[in-house]
């Protein structure tokens, strides 16, 4: 009697266990496709989110760095008993004349001869460097390229309604900070469409 010979040869169970799951390891099609979209969706909402955090931390950084060196001046003028600058300065040693962009960097100096500009012998205390975003930093209603305080801490000449507006390029009002300053020395942050009524109802705009 003849045997008939498949040319197959019996695996161990092992073997065969092994070589199954071989087969079956890795993601099916369908499996790639959902893990894709769910992927695209969590993108979509974390984008737009982390732009919104980015700048406005960025306005936030710009505002207050502003802020903290017109509080650090009107407190060296208390202090020191003379008159104390902020100005717009685009090389950290010398003020820029009639100029209103804020953006372009300022210094703080010790200002006893009360011009408004860095003198022979007069110390810069503070120097910001010109912004490296494209936000803008102006006065709109006045040209102000120096803000002065003297020994009892009063702005010198400040004109009621001071009010510094700092946009992103877009002009997105979520981001807009405005920054007040009154004759008294009173200094503050303020959001878009906020009424500042310790500074002659100056608005946030």
């Amino acid at each position: 009697m003849k045997t008939k010979t498949t040319g197959r040869v019996a695996l161990p169970a092992k073997a065969s266990a092994a070589l199954h799951c071989a087969r079956t390891a890795g993601f099916t099609l369908l499996e790639l496709i959902i893990t894709m979209s769910i992927a695209a969706i969590l993108l979509t909402i974390a984008v737009p989110s982390f732009r919104y955090v980015t700048n406005a931390n960025r306005i936030a950084g710009e505002v207050n760095g502003l802020l903290g060196d017109l509080q650090f001046a009107r407190a060296e003028a208390i202090k020191e008993g003379r008159n104390v600058t902020v100005c717009i300065s685009t090389d950290g040693q010398n003020c820029v004349a009639n100029a209103n962009t804020w953006q372009s960097g300022w210094i703080v100096f010790s200002d006893p001869t009360d011009t408004g500009v860095v003198d022979p012998g007069e110390t810069v205390l503070r120097w910001q460097k010109t912004f490296s975003s494209t936000d803008t930093f102006v006065d709109p209603n006045n040209n102000l390229p120096a803000i002065t305080f003297n020994r009892e801490g009063y702005a010198v000449g400040i004109v009621a309604g001071t009010l510094l507006e700092l946009h992103d390029v877009t002009g997105t009002t979520a981001w807009t900070r405005c920054l007040s300053v009154n004759f008294s020395g009173q200094m503050k942050t303020e959001l878009y469409g906020v009424i500042d009524a310790d500074n002659a109802g100056a608005t946030c705009l």
